[in-house]
């Protein structure tokens, strides 16, 4: 017998839900183990990860909160990936979006509210940019692969977070965290008595305006048939170097905009831990959602789920913090792993058995 990956004529329905559930039983059962060998049960550890941050405003609103940045970082990720640039270097552009945005701030206090908010963020995306636009060059005028350049940007960006903030930055307490920005650098909370800022409408309205563009716009039909192959969009007439750098420098905008985003409606001041890894846990935002913007959404969403969840379970459960962390990259592991079986399906075929009086086939030893 042997095992081959053929690929489907046409996707049913129906598979692409039940594969999910199966990756969720997948991990459920890998998991298992890990938490009883931690004390607790299985069920009510994934009762507390996924169900118990749901069944209250103020933990919904957490969820929420968890969410905005890697929607950002999401959505610039699938934005780049569409067209065939990939980008994995959200990390680095999201760190120099919330830099640029701490300048502003920092130099610029006694800006009102109305005028210091939009200047910031604009700011940081004008960072992102800045900071995607060595790789994305590197791309379209020498062909060099923007997967290793703007990964290796992404240290160098946490570098010169860190230089600031133990030089120039460090704050009056003597401690590498800069100081507070100017009171109209802090985004309004959109429900209040949250800690729910504003960045999850400029967050939803992006959302909105990428999934209009890609779908219903010239664009993204440019977009589209670059990033499926660049030799035909070519030979119709896209202009193929122009869009993947437009595209590239759109994914650092968002990135760099997440970035500020985090400073002005979080933290209200720069650190070294202002991103969680927020740009690699873009990438796999932007993958399993399907590069839509709408999949970005639910994604980001269940992830802030469990990240409220594994807070919730390490203190009822006793249950250690990175387990929350070991169930989600399971589950995005293993959701990605079956979701691989949309396109493919497992053929078995019998190998004959050559008899023993077989003629040798021809060119054999002799």
């Amino acid at each position: 017998m042997s095992l081959r990956l053929v690929l489907r004529g046409r996707e049913p329905r129906w598979l692409a839900p039940v594969l999910v559930i199966v990756a969720v039983v997948i991990v459920f059962l890998l998991t298992a183990g890990p938490i009883r060998g931690a004390g607790a049960n299985p069920q009510a550890a994934y009762q507390r990860y996924v169900l118990t941050p749901l069944t209250g405003t103020a933990s919904v609103t957490e969820v929420v909160l968890a969410a905005i940045p890697i929607l950002f970082t999401g959505l610039a990720v699938a934005v780049a990936f569409r067209s065939g640039y990939w980008n994995i270097g959200a990390e680095g552009q999201f760190l120099a979006g919330a830099i640029g945005a701490t300048v502003v701030g920092l130099y610029l206090r006694d800006l009102p509210g109305p005028v210091a908010i939009p200047l910031a963020l604009l700011a940081g995306a004008a960072a992102g940019v800045v900071w995607s636009l060595l790789p994305a060059l590197l791309r379209v005028r020498f062909g060099i692969d923007e997967v290793v350049t703007t990964l290796l940007l992404n240290p160098v960006a946490l570098l010169l977070v860190q230089g600031l903030l133990n030089g120039p930055w460090r704050g009056s307490n003597g401690f590498p965290v800069s100081d507070e920005l100017g009171p109209g650098y802090r985004m309004p909370a959109v429900i209040p008595g949250s800690r729910v800022h504003w960045g999850v409408v400029i967050a939803a309205v992006l959302a909105i305006a990428i999934w209009i563009v890609m779908s219903r716009s010239a664009t993204g039909l440019r977009l589209r048939a670059v990033g499926l192959s660049p030799a035909a969009a070519r030979f119709s007439g896209i202009a193929v170097r122009r869009t993947l750098l437009r595209s590239a420098l759109v994914s650092g905008a968002i990135a760099g905009l997440g970035g500020a985003d985090q400073v002005l409606g979080v933290g209200h001041k720069l650190s070294q831990e202002v991103s969680s890894s927020y740009g690699y846990t873009g990438i796999v935002v932007a993958t399993l959602g399907a590069l839509t913007a709408g999949g970005v959404v639910l994604v980001a969403l269940l992830l802030g789920d469990i990240t409220v969840g594994a807070q919730n379970a390490s203190l009822v459960l006793q249950l250690p913090p990175q387990m929350g962390e070991i169930v989600s990259s399971l589950l995005m592991l293993a959701v990605v792993s079956v979701l691989v079986l949309r396109r493919y399906k497992i053929s078995w075929r019998r190998v004959a058995a050559r008899s023993p009086g077989a003629a040798p086939s021809p060119g054999g030893s002799r």
